[in-house]
Parts: structure tokens; sequence; C-alpha cells
């Protein structure tokens, strides 16, 4: 989350709990709670998302309200534990450009062994587009030249999500 100077005003407390002091419009809010809700989850290394319920959790608060497009990546150890959760990609209202070369430094550099991806749709629309299942298919190709397994693609919108594992599509 970047911090903008009214942001610093989200104070944590050591009880885990937030302070907020000032007034804040809902975008403002939900920007804060988005950066919040990525923190959450990266601060959960270890954290095993064999629960299609618990990742659907985090995914939702972490991109659910995002006004524009981004795709990110969850880092898994071979028990599929949490390494790391980061950002990667960042679009506009309707799309992102996802780079595999990029994808497949980061997996390195993590030393994951799988890989859950995600993005939001913005519009609130969760059905994936011919591009969200090429680029799905580029990665896991470019992915299994290491031994790197997706694990599941999720597209996050504004009240849902849709998993491509469960659809089918991987």
């Amino acid at each position: 989350m970047i911090l903008t100077p009214r942001m610093t005003q989200f104070v944590l407390e050591d009880s885990g709990k937030y302070r907020i002091h000032g007034e804040f419009t809902a975008d403002e809010i939900l920007e804060a709670a988005s950066g919040i809700a990525l923190q959450a989850l990266s601060s959960r290394e270890g954290l095993c998302l064999t629960d299609p319920d618990v990742v659907r959790h985090y995914l939702c608060n972490w991109l659910g309200n995002r006004k524009a497009e981004v795709f990110g990546c969850l880092f898994l150890d071979n028990r599929h534990r949490l390494i790391a959760a980061e950002e990667l990609f960042f679009g506009t209202i309707d799309g992102a450009s996802v780079h595999p070369r990029e994808v497949v430094r980061d997996c390195l550099r993590h030393n994951a062994a799988a890989v859950v991806f995600v993005h939001n749709h913005p519009s609130g629309v969760v059905e994936p587009s011919q591009a969200d299942e090429r680029i799905t298919q580029k990665l896991k190709d470019a992915l299994h030249l290491i031994d790197v397994r997706v694990l599941d693609h999720f597209v996050v919108g504004s009240d849902s999500i849709l998993s491509f594992a469960e659809r089918g599509l991987l």
C-alpha cells in the first residue's frame, strides 16, 4: 500500500487493532483496507493454503475493491505453505500486461514450488476473458519448464470470486 500523508493517520496499535484519526472518503478507506489485507497475507509466511475458502477470504479483501486491474501471485513451498504474496503487474480499468519471464524470475527468487495467480476485474464481473485464459496457459507452460506447479488462478470481482481450477480451466 502506498501511504499518503492522510493514510499515516491509520495507526496499528500493539493490540493488533487500527486507530483512525481524521475524516476519510470511502475510496481512501477501501485503499487502506486493501493494503492491510495484503500486509496481513504477506505476514502470514507459512500459512497453509489448502483450503479454498481461506484463500478466497484473503483475495477478496486484497483485491475486491480496486479501481484498476492488479495481477498478483501467491508463492508457495512444496507443502503449499505461503512464502510470499506480491502484486506483480498493474493495469487500467480493463487490463494489465503480464510478462511470463518476470513471473518465472520471481518464482526462482522465492524458490517457489507452486503458485496461485490472482487478478481483479474492476468491472465486478468475474467471468474470465480469452486473454485471461491465454496468459494463464502461457504462465503454466513457462513455469512447467522450471518445475513450478500452477495450482489455481482466481479472478476477483467486487462481490464474488472465480477459480480457474474449479472451472476446469487449468
